[in-house]
């Protein structure tokens, strides 16, 4: 029996309506022998590149198509939109959706132009996508009417007469072209699905002798998927699963040629034919596909790039490679390479990589991208590059890359070589608060049609599913709400095991146990995994190309700043050819362009960051004191740990720390012998005399890919370009084998002993796939730099500017804490003074103390004025409202000119910022209430009118220290006039715990209790595979570290994420004068503890510490009471708990005492929170969406923060680029199973993850939660 084509199927693409991947409706194509197979999501045809090029491994053809709803031709009763009125006051009608037409595309290159120019013209309006009749006919389409579309409504409803008046214009527009489907799903009635309209479909076909064809209309690839329908349903239309209403017929799936034959039977018959006749209606189906025929590579554009014509980028009149020499040779004469001893050598490496452009083609693409630096730079917004393009000389004399690529020994080969025959990325930062603004330049530079952002499909994770199945379900608001944010962020399909396997959800396991599991939930749950749920715009993909754009591509608008977004995603672009500019919005970049414009505003002085002196002592001792909250790259505690260790003296060293701190380095175990080599404790060895050149920087230590590359050039005389290739395959393990071979060889035939080609090809291996970049780390490295010269020589501007743009890890309370540590004055929120930014303010000339009695010359002292623009609930433009009117006489005066909300305004009172008004906090908050209720004479003379400068008492008692702080935590999210620690202090000094300051005087080994707000909290992937939480503690007088392993997370981990304040026993480790940390082993909720001293003494306290730890799983081993560390002096000297110190020192120094995470280098694109705003309804946004999900399909690779774990795909069911291997039951309670990455990086299933809690989406953040990094 010939195969059977599916015309008509939606994938999970069609957002809330198709139940599969298109990954997976290829596959059930090619098991059900199908040899062709039509994608036609609604609304989009997002989803169909990977679907070619899943139809091309499953060895099927793909058909390209799409659903539309069309606008109605004008009726009475109706606007010229369609949309129908209630005719009279009071009437109410239900608004029936507009009919829906199927496309697909059938000539080529013409066909696949004509489904995107459709796709973008119905996302032209607001509200739903729609149609318009205007934008037909097409060309190069075939039509297909079917259920949803006008003509069938109007057979449904038993009126065929109406129904041919319908058809005539689709028959005048598209002719043969048109077909009538039929889809038989075994529903009563006459309606949609029924047996009865599909037989009228095909009877009316013969009549108007159109031909008629039998689809499926498939949501889903395989039987049983019906429930998961419903619950997209319900959450599409925002109603709960109703029985007694329409549910899916559970028939939609991807059926076999022989149950499509069985319904063109029962069809035919039903309509009055004879049941042999189905062979025709099946033929004409299978007619039709053959007829649609669309080439992905030829007539989609795969593979092929298109620059933006050479007018655009400055080439006119001449070829583009000679537009690019010469601004080149610009540059060199600019910069003064040309010139002096080594002239020579930066005109040859010019020359080299001019020819190695011109091999591939690419000066077009050069020459964009300076061109968009250019005009960003023209705007005033910081700009530089990222990554290997940093390498490039051709991009530093472009003006596109900082640093000087031969002055730091930066290699091209990494980023281009004749041996690299794809595109390479050129990825550049800009500040995140002007890259809307850098976007519509380079919209005005080449204009719509050639320009485009890139999509970012939203998929579902476990909490967005189990909001929306339990809305489905009818369940409980509360106990949704509840349920999912006790889950981290993880897939919805791994809900199940998590529960079984985390300590911290074995209390929700328990009670879903004993309300008999809730299958139906989880299952529902899980089979949402990984499905679009919504889509957003990309926070730093932009693509540009010729004039062509909008025939290779749909193009919409985005749901908030209007800009045109392909529906594509970054990995489809790439596939599709279409040239990608990252233009990553990065808070640093913002924060410290606040802080320069902070000192020019308050004191005149004009700094410039890029021409800061290099070498600064001042800087290089803030570094290597490892006070650098805020510093870009090396404020995580890992980092910190880290930059103690190393103590960095010059530019080099901070490369190095950036380079280190990655998978390659821990995972090869090169940290500690880089350390000990740097600091004499260690010979410098190398494999070879002749790598002593390639390998001195870093005393015989491999840090970097480019150390690779001259590694293995010199061995075997391959050159620089295969030499790269060489190392790119290393990450493939079916190809190790055959390098290996090919290694030997080659460096035999050199003359090398084969004792030292066995020793550099051991180090090789090891590392050679996933070193770091040294190109990408002099790039991070430069803001590394200038952050850290603001915060040693501005300080409070550094602190303003990060305070205004959250750059970092952690929250703004936690910054607030370090300024205040540091000496800078922190000044409260006031109406007359505050701005929407955080600002600097002189505070006063004579300088700090010390400095005086230091002898040194005094310098102006300035201090953080507090932002209008923190208070909680506040807009901007209300926000600016009240700083242009400044300054207000009076209370009546701010209320009048201010014009503030209530809310707003009573909080404003909450925190003070109305104290220079008169009266105290309580009666300013009365006073409001009666200006809003405009019952102003109320009081007489206590409302003066402007003019006047006080306002009377009202007699109510003031707010008492403890209601202002709360007031602080809640409206600013930070304890702005104290450290919210200092209410504990007596509690915990009663339990002998230890500051952080007191702290640094700990012995290694020593058993302590710590406490404070917690401020951070990561579980990273660790060289030993296993699961360590870290969490930084602030006590007001400095950060504590802290490491939870496995065998503590029964007792502590519900603990750990669950609380703000915590109490932690644990042991000291020390690696040197500035590295401290402290293994927990026990944790406890310090409110509750402090609730307990109030209730029950500090006996009562003695004996919780004294118990079994707090948590749902088995206690820890060791008690501990008031002054426990105090009361048992010695009980933990260096040599007790060896298996703490030694856990603790494998693991610690795979991960620096911590990790980076993605906030720490503060990225927009990175794989959290990042975005502007909200998109959660389909529609395209500009940024992120709630619930603080990670929303992509990629747990790794991040650079911007350091996060690179080796890339771990979550595609459709599996762990992409590794597998999941089963071992023993392990005391984690995961059964030993570990994520093998492809560079052989083993991690903890549940590692790598942002632990849970209420996320971390701004603007209410107290502390951080993050993935971390596989430091």
């Amino acid at each position: 029996m010939p195969g059977f084509t599916h015309l008509h199927a939606a994938s999970g693409y069609s957002l809330r309506y198709g139940a599969s991947h298109p990954e997976r409706l290829a596959a059930r194509a090619a098991e059900r022998g199908m040899d062709a197979l039509a994608l036609t999501d609604r609304n989009t045809l997002a989803g169909a590149v990977r679907f070619a090029k899943a139809c091309a491994r499953e060895g099927i053809r793909p058909l390209f198509g799409v659903e539309l709803a069309v606008a109605e031709t004008q009726r009475p009763g109706r606007d010229a939109s369609g949309v129908r009125r209630a005719p009279v006051r009071g009437g109410a009608f239900v608004d029936e959706s507009s009919p829906r037409v199927t496309f697909l595309a059938r000539e080529g290159a013409l066909g696949w132009a004509s489904l995107c120019r459709l796709v973008s013209a119905a996302h032209t309006a607001e509200g739903e996508p729609l149609l318009s009749r205007a934008a037909l006919p097409a060309e190069g389409l075939t039509v297909l009417l079917g259920p949803a579309s006008d003509v069938g409504r109007a057979l449904a409803a038993g009126r065929p007469d109406r129904a041919a008046r319908l058809l005539a214009p689709w028959r005048e527009l598209f002719g043969e072209d048109l077909r009538l489907e039929a889809v038989w799903h075994g529903r009563e009635g006459t309606g949609p699905g029924s047996l009865r309209l599909a037989a009228r479909t095909v009877g009316f076909a013969a009549e108007q002798r159109v031909r008629p064809v039998l689809s499926n209309d498939v949501r889903y690839a395989d039987p049983g998927a019906g429930p998961v329908a419903d619950v997209l349903d319900a959450a599409r239309r925002l109603v709960p699963v109703d029985a007694r209403g329409e549910l899916d017929s559970g028939e939609r799936w991807l059926k076999d040629a022989g149950a499509m034959r069985q319904a063109a039977e029962r069809v035919v018959e039903a309509a009055g034919y004879r049941r042999d006749t189905a062979h025709r209606l099946l033929e004409q189906t299978r007619d039709t596909a053959a007829a649609c025929r669309v080439d992905p590579e030829d007539d989609l554009g795969m593979g092929s790039v298109r620059f933006p014509e050479p007018h655009l980028v400055g080439a006119a009149g001449r070829t583009a490679q000679r537009a690019l020499a010469s601004r080149a040779a610009a540059g060199m004469l600019l910069r003064g390479y040309d010139r002096g001893p080594g002239a020579r050598g930066y005109w040859e490496r010019m020359h080299h990589e001019l020819d190695i452009i011109a091999h591939h083609g690419f000066a077009s693409y050069f020459l964009t991208v300076a061109q968009v630096v250019d005009d960003i730079r023209g705007l005033g917004i910081r700009v530089a590059a990222r990554g290997s393009g940093a390498g490039s000389l051709i991009n530093h004399l472009l003006g596109i890359a900082h640093a000087d690529p031969l002055a730091h020994d930066l290699l091209m080969e990494r980023f281009l070589s004749t041996r690299r025959f794809v595109l390479p990325d050129i990825d550049i930062d800009v500040e995140s608060a002007r890259r809307l603004e850098a976007y519509r330049a380079i919209l005005a530079r080449f204009g719509a049609e050639r320009v485009a952002t890139v999509a970012m499909p939203e998929t579902y994770r476990v909490r967005h599913a189990i909001r929306d199945v339990g809305a489905a379900l009818s369940l409980d608001p509360a106990d949704i709400d509840r349920i999912a944010k006790a889950f981290p962020h993880i897939r919805a399909r791994d809900a199940r095991s998590a529960m079984r396997e985390l300590p911290e959800l074995r209390p929700l396991a328990e009670e879903m146990r004993q309300q008999g599991g809730r299958r139906r939930l989880w299952e529902l749950v899980e089979a949402l995994d990984a499905l679009p749920r919504g889509v957003a715009m990309h926070p730093c993909g932009v693509l540009l190309s010729d004039a062509s754009l909008h025939a290779r591509t749909p193009v919409v608008p985005t749901s908030g700043e209007q800009l045109p977004m392909s529906q594509f995603d970054k990995e489809d672009v790439e596939d599709l050819g279409l040239l990608k500019l990252d233009v990553l919005g990065v808070r640093m970049q913002s924060a410290m362009a606040h802080a320069v414009a902070e000192v020019e505003r308050a004191s005149g002085e004009r700094v410039d960051l890029d021409a800061v002196p290099e070498g600064d002592p001042l800087t290089y001792r803030l570094i290597r004191s490892t006070e650098t909250l805020g510093c870009f790259q090396i404020e995580s505690p890992g980092q910190r740990d880290l930059v103690g260790r190393l103590q960095p003296a010059d530019f080099q060293d901070l490369v190095v720390d950036i380079s280190l701190f990655r998978p390659g380095p821990v995972a090869a175990d090169m940290v500690r012998p880089f350390i000990e080599a740097r600091h004499g404790r260690a010979p410098v060895r190398y494999p070879h005399p002749d790598l002593e050149e390639p390998l001195r920087e870093t005393y015989g230590v491999v840090v970097f890919h480019e150390q690779i590359i001259r590694i293995v050039d010199i061995m075997t005389g391959c050159g620089r370009g295969e030499a790269d290739r060489v190392r790119r395959g290393l990450s493939d393990p079916e190809s190790q084998g055959r390098i290996r071979v090919w290694f030997a060889q080659h460096a035999t035939g050199r003359g090398y002993d084969a004792a030292t080609v066995a020793r550099t090809w051991e180090i090789i291996e090891a590392f050679g796939s996933y070193g770091f970049c040294k190109a990408h780390a002099v790039a991070f490295a430069v803001p590394t730099y200038q952050s850290a010269w603001l915060k040693a020589h501005h300080p409070a501007a550094f602190y303003a500017g990060l305070l205004t743009h959250d750059p970092g890890m952690y929250p703004k309370r936690l910054l607030l804490a370090d300024a205040r540590r540091r000496g800078v004055p922190v000044l409260p929120l006031d109406v007359n003074r505050s701005a929407v930014a955080h600002r600097i303010e002189l505070v006063s000339e004579e300088g700090r103390f010390e400095e005086r009695a230091a002898g040194r010359r005094a310098a102006p002292r300035w201090g953080i004025r507090l932002a209008l623009g923190d208070v909680h609930g506040i807009g901007e433009a209300e926000a600016a409202r009240i700083e242009r009117a400044q300054p207000y006489s009076s209370l009546l005066d701010f209320w009048e000119r201010g014009r503030p909300g209530k809310p707003v305004a009573q909080r404003l009172a909450q925190v003070g910022a109305l104290d220079a008004f008169g009266a105290n906090r309580r009666d300013l908050q009365l006073h409001l209430s009666e200006l809003h209720r405009g019952a102003r004479g109320s009081y007489g003379e206590q409302l003066p009118l402007a003019g006047g400068r006080g306002t009377a008492p009202a007699g109510l008692p003031d707010l008492g220290d403890a209601e202002r702080l709360s007031a602080e935590l809640g409206v600013l999210g930070m304890d702005a006039s104290r450290h919210l620690m200092g209410d504990h202090t007596e509690f915990l000094t009663e339990l002998g715990v230890r500051s952080a300051r007191r702290l640094r005087a700990a012995r290694h080994g020593e058993t302590v209790l710590v406490a404070g707000a917690k401020a951070a909290t990561q579980t990273p992937p660790i060289r030993s595979g296993k699961r360590v939480i870290f969490t930084t503690l602030d006590d007001g007088t400095g950060l504590v570290d802290l490491a939870f392993f496995d065998d503590a997370h029964a007792a502590c981990a519900h603990t750990v994420f669950h609380s703000w304040l915590l109490l932690v026993r644990g042991v000291v480790q020390r690696r040197g004068p500035r590295s401290l940390s402290v293994v927990g082993e026990a944790a406890w909720n310090l409110a509750d503890l402090s609730e307990l001293r109030a209730t029950g003494g500090l006996d009562a306290v003695a004996r919780r510490l004294a118990a079994e730890p707090p948590g749902p799983g088995p206690a820890g081993s060791r008690p501990a009471g008031p002054g426990a560390d105090r009361a048992r002096p010695g009980a933990a000297g260096p040599g007790a708990d060896r298996t703490a110190m030694e856990r603790a020192a494998t693991d610690r120094a795979a991960t620096g005492a911590g990790a980076a995470t993605a906030g720490s280098g503060d990225s927009d694109a990175g794989d959290s929170d990042a975005g502007d705003g909200g998109a959660g309804d389909g529609r395209a946004g500009d940024g992120a969406t709630g619930d603080g999900e990670a929303r992509g399909s990629k747990t790794g690779g991040s650079e911007t923060g350091g996060s690179e774990t080796g890339g771990i795909e979550v595609g459709d069911g599996e762990v992409g680029n590794g597998e999941v291997e089963d071992g023993q039951v392990g005391a984690d309670g995961t059964g030993g199973r570990r994520i093998r990455m492809s560079t052989g990086y083993e991690m903890h299933p549940w590692a790598d993850l942002r632990p849970a809690g209420e996320g971390n989406g701004p603007p209410r953040k107290l502390w951080h939660q993050s993935p971390g990094s596989a430091g």
